[in-house]
């Protein structure tokens, strides 16, 4: 690997307390990005009602990014946390601001890796 390759770079992305509609725009729009483990027809669905239900896909960001659509309107804002190496947490942060605005609640950053926790709204 040259110094202009990045490395394979698997990066998580968890979502929790917001409808299954918001969380299913948020991984269409990843999904539309990049590659991932979810299927282009797997929509996120409850497991109980009135429980907290976590939503988790894994995408990877080593390929350049397809061209985001543009901004996303979601009902309510979505709380997500994505992990994975520094460079691609960076990678999945611009596309997701791409199409929301993206507000920085939180970090822990390792040696190699980082978790972000994100809150995502609709833009104007």
């Amino acid at each position: 690997m040259n110094s202009g390759e990045q490395p394979v770079s698997p990066v998580v992305v968890t979502i929790a307390g917001c409808t299954k509609e918001d969380a299913d725009t948020v991984f269409h729009l990843l999904g539309e990005s990049y590659a991932s483990d979810r299927a282009a027809d797997d929509v996120p669905q409850y497991v109980s009602e009135g429980r907290t239900t976590v939503w988790t896909a894994t995408f990877d960001v080593t390929a350049a990014a397809r061209p985001a659509p543009g901004r996303k309107r979601l009902g309510s804002p979505v709380e997500a946390e994505v992990q994975g190496g520094y460079w691609a947490v960076d990678r999945m942060r611009e596309t997701l601001a791409a199409a929301f605005v993206v507000h920085d609640e939180g970090m822990a950053a390792g040696d190699q890796e980082k978790d972000v926790q994100l809150r995502l709204e609709s833009g104007a």
